[in-house]
């Protein structure tokens, strides 16, 4: 198939959270499955990541999606496009470009990994697409009430062919590489001071760097405009789940100077993921939707890459993670951060229940998870 790609590619560096990997995977997927992409030259799509003004972003939309729309009708006349397929957040889609690419006979499929994480309901940008892939449990209901097409799918990982064996080397650590957020800091703290030999890598964990992010003092009327804006769009509930991570949060104390070292990218987190005793997994997520106390919880990209990494992998316990793993004889779970502690324990004292975890999920992972297996399932969906 002739697949026109849309997945936050870029024509310059963005000051926005990671983004470029999601061309790495799509584009690889898409080619080992057999398939041709094509993409337009001039569009930069992470571009529409950032917070733009009202006018900005209006210029924004105009110029990439007239220029994808006319891209796509020269290569289309030239050589039919079998498929649109886009990572597109609702605030980058322009409504009538889709229907432009639909009459020209193009299925328009977009997805969306922050659905639980980002909606409440279905935006109208969504509706023009004919399907949609989403790979989290819970939102299923989202597109079932807005009474929209879908396929509940993995997160597209890919990884390269040479790493997709069980490392014959691991090194002793127990790892988590990811940015810092507060409830992270919250569990893996408890981790840590229950004994955990945890080594951290990711932005924001170092000394310094949490307070250094704050925001500076603001005059009055600015913190006025930002208390009514955050009542417009969270309400009295927003207020109160907001106080509990004040009142929830605890000091950093010094265990993040011990334990915390900087991001790690390309080989050397491969080769993290892949030789470390065990990898360790969270997916809970900060929403004033939920308490400090009992956030909310999404399967992430990083239960698929892991296993597929050959990773001896604990993660947290979310809805839809038994959908992809048998839980415990392929990947492993905790609830807690006693359970973290008690689990992470259990797999370091065990080695031959370490290479299992590792052969089994690499095994599920890449026999069922890849983006080639999950456009099999769009394809035979839409009837192409």
């Amino acid at each position: 198939m002739r697949i026109f790609l849309s997945c936050q590619q870029a024509r310059r560096r963005h000051d926005v959270p990671a983004y470029s990997f999601w061309e790495v995977y799509f584009k690889n997927g898409l080619r080992e499955a057999g398939h041709d992409w094509l993409e337009a030259p001039e569009a930069d799509w992470a571009e529409g990541l950032n917070a733009l003004p009202p006018e900005a972003r209006s210029q924004w939309l105009e110029k990439t999606w007239t220029q994808t729309v006319a891209f796509l009708r020269e290569e289309h006349a030239r050589r039919p496009i079998d498929l649109f397929l886009s990572y597109l957040f609702p605030f980058q889609v322009e409504p009538g470009a889709v229907r432009a690419i639909r009459d020209l006979g193009i299925p328009c499929v977009n997805f969306f990994c922050d659905n639980v994480r980002e909606l409440t309901r279905m935006p109208d940008a969504y509706r023009g697409f004919d399907l949609h892939w989403v790979p989290e449990a819970e939102a299923r209901s989202l597109y079932t009430t807005a009474e929209l097409a879908f396929v509940y799918a993995p997160m597209p990982a890919w990884t390269p062919p040479a790493l997709r064996t069980v490392p014959g080397n691991e090194n002793d650590d127990i790892v988590f590489i990811g940015s810092h957020d507060p409830l992270r800091a919250e569990l893996l703290g408890k981790a840590v001071a229950r004994g955990v030999p945890l080594r951290i890598h990711g932005d924001g964990w170092l000394p310094g760097a949490v307070a250094a992010a704050m925001p500076s003092r603001q005059p009055l009327a600015q913190k006025l405009s930002n208390q009514i804006e955050f009542w417009r769009e969270h309400g009295l509930r927003g207020f109160a789940m907001r106080a509990t991570y004040r009142w929830g949060q605890r000091q950093a104390g010094d265990w993040q100077a011990r334990h915390c070292e900087p991001s790690i990218k390309g080989e050397a987190y491969l080769r993290a993921t892949r030789e470390s005793q065990v990898v360790i997994g969270i997916n809970r997520y900060p929403s004033f939707r939920y308490s400090f106390q009992k956030p909310h919880r999404y399967s992430r990209l990083r239960d698929i890459e892991a296993p597929m990494l050959g990773a001896c992998y604990l993660t947290e316990w979310a809805p839809g993670l038994d959908d992809l793993y048998e839980l415990g004889t392929e990947i492993e779970t905790y609830r807690d951060a006693a359970e973290l502690v008690e689990k992470a324990g259990q797999l370091r004292r065990d080695p031959a229940r370490r290479r299992q975890l590792r052969l089994n999920g690499q095994k599920r992972a890449l026999n069922e998870h890849t983006i080639a297996h999950s456009l099999t399932r769009i394809i035979e969906k839409l009837g192409l």
